[in-house]
């Protein structure tokens, strides 16, 4: 097929426009949040369980990468123009590499905990201690860091007119990078993703049929199950789809066949973009409804505060029964 002009016509525009405001947007909320959620860890450290062990590190891995997203407004709100050099902006998209697989690696953690301690309760029953966490945490940062690492080794920065800083890599080795991109959807994503899904299809399974099972655990587990699902959709598969699909639309342009809808792709890989990044906001809501206490507190104060409303609005209907007719018309 013949290149078309129509493939020089995408919307970098967008870009510069969105992802500004999502980083700004996720930079406050994920600061709040992970901050609050490490001090609760800090106040419960004594009480910390094994998954908690997951959960503090998941607050790493976000405020890790929190800590690089000013940067990236700076680079494209200045029109994708990268004043940082090569090395770190290789750097910076090794941190989002690792936010990214380090929060989906920590989170299948805490849902195979979750799975083992409803279905096999007994058999797991003192055998999970913290130090077996922390090994198995290790192992998990072991792994993301090798799976990312390949990152660093593709050329990141291009110079014409001003130099960019690619989040994949230039045209040259896009070819290679697509390989590479692929096995670590499958690697960091698909696999994670199929043994989540095996675990809460057996944990469905097992809270439907048994009825003796602690009211507190199942509720974590819905919890769980929410806020996993939340971040699968929204945050996860939307970025992994589109950017792959993506790399196969620069590599057919560079092939010199082009479609209509290659331009929809690339803003749909950069709104994929936007909505991983936010999982370092929606990270904190694991912390919050894995603590029963915190969860306690506020529904505590929710109900002093719908109490309150109640007493005042009764107060003030007594106030105008007392009131005189007199005084009213007035």
């Amino acid at each position: 097929m013949a290149y078309n002009s129509t493939c020089k016509s995408v919307d970098f525009g967008f870009t510069q426009k969105f992802l500004p405001s999502v980083y700004v947007t996720v930079f406050i909320l994920g600061a709040i949040g992970n901050c609050l959620g490490l001090k609760s860890m800090y106040n419960n450290w004594r009480k910390i369980g094994n998954v908690n062990i997951f959960v503090l590190n998941l607050c790493l891995a976000d405020i890790l990468y929190i800590l690089t997203l000013p940067f990236l407004v700076v680079y494209y709100a200045s029109k994708s123009h990268w004043k940082y050099g090569n090395v770190f902006c290789k750097i910076l998209r090794l941190c989002f590499c690792i936010n990214l697989y380090g929060s989906i690696g920590f989170l299948t953690c805490i849902s195979v905990y979750r799975y083992l301690g409803i279905v096999h309760t007994l058999r797991v029953k003192g055998r999970i201690t913290a130090r077996l966490s922390m090994l198995i945490v290790t192992l998990v940062w072991f792994l993301v860091f090798l799976q990312s690492l390949p990152d660093m080794f593709f050329d990141k920065t291009f110079f014409k007119n001003k130099t960019s800083c690619y989040d994949t890599t230039s045209d040259i080795y896009i070819r290679e990078y697509l390989k590479y991109s692929i096995g670590k959807t499958v690697l960091g994503f698909g696999i994670p993703l199929l043994i989540m899904l095996c675990c809460y299809g057996h944990v469905a399974f097992i809270l439907m049929t048994k009825k003796d099972i602690d009211v507190i655990l199942k509720l974590r587990c819905i919890r769980l199950v929410v806020i996993l699902t939340l971040l699968f959709s929204v945050c996860f598969i939307p970025y992994h789809i589109f950017r792959n699909l993506n790399l196969v639309t620069r590599i057919s342009k560079l092939d010199g066949a082009c479609q209509k809808w290659y331009n929809s792709m690339y803003i749909a890989n950069q709104v994929g973009n936007g909505l991983a990044c936010m999982n370092s906001a929606i990270n904190p809501l694991v912390y919050f409804f894995n603590s029963d206490d915190l969860l306690m507190k506020c529904f505590i104060k929710c109900g002093r505060g719908r109490q309150s409303a109640a007493v005042s609005f009764e107060d003030d209907s007594d106030l105008r029964k007392k009131t005189p007719d007199s005084m009213v018309k007035k």
